[in-house]
């Protein structure tokens, strides 16, 4: 199957890949229930060495640099307490912590969580952390532009691999949040 955004090799229904996947995005992939079908949430193979945004651009092509989101994890702290949450803005932004991620999540203060605490909160590789399969009682704060577009690449829980999934099942994540401004240009 061609990939609809990006120069791939190929492109697989993810429910056909599930043991390229880690456990918990497999098992969202799985149990999926948004009015997308799982089968066009797609799975692509790549080198885990062009993980990272710049060179995966380089390798796969130009235009996927608009056309992909990052997700990172965020924790908002008040009181002594902390939230963990995750973010998915376009590729092209920066998330907006200090203002839109605090508010959201009522904290005093929000940061972009470890890399140790994302990655074991997770069960997901660091560089492959994607919104599908996190832990089921995080808010999932969603940039409108990630949902807006037709297709989005995100990681796939692993460095090796990514998903193509339609903007518009971001929106019925379990915990998400559409919320307009919260990736910076």
């Amino acid at each position: 199957m061609r990939a609809p955004i990006g120069h791939f090799d190929g492109a697989r229904p993810a429910p056909a890949c599930l043991d390229e996947l880690t456990s918990p995005v497999a098992d969202a992939v799985r149990t999926w229930r948004g009015s997308v079908p799982a089968e066009q949430i797609l799975y692509v193979d790549t080198e885990p060495e062009w993980a990272d945004t710049a060179t995966f651009v380089e390798h796969y092509g130009r235009d996927l640099l608009e056309r992909s989101a990052n997700c990172v994890v965020v924790a908002g702290k008040r009181g002594g307490e902390a939230t963990l949450a995750a973010c998915v803005v376009l590729s092209t932004a920066r998330v907006d912590v200090n203002n839109a991620v605090r508010r959201q999540l009522g904290a005093r203060k929000a940061s972009f969580a470890a890399m140790d605490t994302a990655t074991g909160e997770t069960g997901m590789e660091y560089g492959g952390i994607t919104p599908l399969g996190l832990p089921g009682d995080w808010p999932v704060l969603v940039d409108a532009a990630v949902v807006d577009l037709p297709y989005v690449l995100v990681g796939s829980g692993r460095r090796r691999g990514k998903l193509l999934v339609p903007g518009k099942a971001f929106a019925e994540l379990p915990g998400a949040v559409v919320l307009e401004g919260l990736g910076l240009a």
